[in-house]
């Protein structure tokens, strides 16, 4: 999946940019006071996808 169409679907998940770490952008879900690190590759496969969706309390 592509970086920028998954940034949009957290975004409209209700999840907002943390903070900006070293390689990573560092997301968090508010609702939940979950947060989780997105890499910062064009491309992210589906498992870190689902994963980072778990980590947040989307799923």
């Amino acid at each position: 999946m592509k970086r920028k169409e998954f940034i949009h679907e957290l975004e409209q998940s209700g999840c907002v940019l943390h903070r900006h770490g070293g390689r990573h952008d560092i997301y968090l879900n508010p609702a939940t006071g979950q947060k989780s690190p997105v890499p910062r590759h064009t491309e992210v496969k589906d498992s870190l996808c689902r994963l980072i969706r778990k980590q947040l309390g989307l799923l």
